[in-house]
């Protein structure tokens, strides 16, 4: 499998220093560090989110390519105004009219990564009320048509989408990547195991806390350590994928007090590919892991 496809494993962000769900003292040290060098120590991918909130500037983005390995690979979120109009207008007061300006602030944000060969792929990922309809897929085919220079991801997560047998074909025209998602499962989420539809793949694995869901807040909502047999699970899915593809990427979102870190070396054990263990300092204590939220299956 690993001879096959270049396989990159991390987490989605990198730095969350506030809040209960923090990762100083649990993946981070306590102390002064660069956050994202300490990162790139142990895995040789990240996905950037702050880009889904506004376009990052350009000399963060040079300072980030400066900071990590040499074969180390970005992936970056989409900024919202392009996926989740709603939420952008919510967030700033104005409506979310895209225009080619927009567009190129962009691309220009990111340019930094694609100069140094540092992007792995663009990921636009679209809110559950984002159904496959005529309107929706127009939107599909024109973030496709306009950020079709880059490897590009998509993530849909409403079942009308995975119900339809003509979306794999619409995104294997445009050779983008179905994101593969492992979240709670509701009567309207998309289905499990998704077709491949470029010669990219791309995993995102945001836990299992169905209990606070649609209740809890950024943090709490993502308070969930998988097991070692549910990475054992998703490390099958991984593998059966690998063996289609020629790049994958698997981003874990559980982020709560470092779990994603924790179980994205989990998932590179599995998959025996080479690691370097967790400081025992920073690894989440036993009596915190009965904090996890109960895992089972859902409905």
């Amino acid at each position: 499998m690993t001879d096959q496809v270049k396989i990159y494993i991390g987490t989605s962000g990198w730095s969350y220093p506030k809040g209960e769900g923090t990762w100083t003292g649990y993946f981070y040290p306590t102390g002064k560090i660069n956050e994202l060098e300490y990162y790139s120590q142990f895995f040789n991918t990240v996905e950037i989110n702050s880009s889904f909130y506004r376009p990052p500037n350009p000399g963060y983005v040079y300072n980030w390519v400066r900071r990590v390995p040499k074969d180390f690979l970005f992936t970056v979120k989409l900024w919202q105004k392009f996926t989740h109009p709603k939420m952008y207008k919510e967030a700033t007061g104005e409506e979310a009219a895209i225009s080619l300006q927009d567009v190129d602030i962009f691309k220009r944000s990111i340019e930094p990564l694609l100069k140094s060969d540092k992007l792995g792929a663009l990921l636009a990922q679209f809110p559950p009320s984002f159904r496959n309809d005529s309107f929706g897929q127009r939107v599909i085919t024109a973030v496709s048509r306009l950020f079709g220079q880059y490897r590009l991801a998509v993530e849909l997560r409403h079942r009308s989408w995975s119900d339809d047998p003509n979306i794999a074909k619409l995104l294997k025209e445009n050779n983008v990547a179905w994101v593969q998602i492992d979240e709670p499962k509701f009567k309207s989420s998309i289905a499990q195991e998704l077709p491949v539809t470029s010669d990219m793949a791309y995993f995102r694995f945001h836990g299992r806390n169905a209990e606070t869901w649609w209740t809890g807040d950024s943090e709490t909502r993502y308070k969930y350590l998988y097991s070692a047999e549910e990475i054992e699970e998703l490390a099958d899915r991984v593998k059966t994928t690998a063996g289609q593809t020629k790049l994958l990427f698997a981003l874990f979102n559980n982020h709560w007090r470092g779990y994603s870190p924790r179980n994205a070396v989990d998932m590179i054990k599995c998959l025996q590919l080479p690691f370097k263990e967790l400081p025992m300092q920073v690894r989440m204590e036993e009596d915190e892991a009965s904090e996890v939220v109960e895992q089972g299956e859902f409905d």
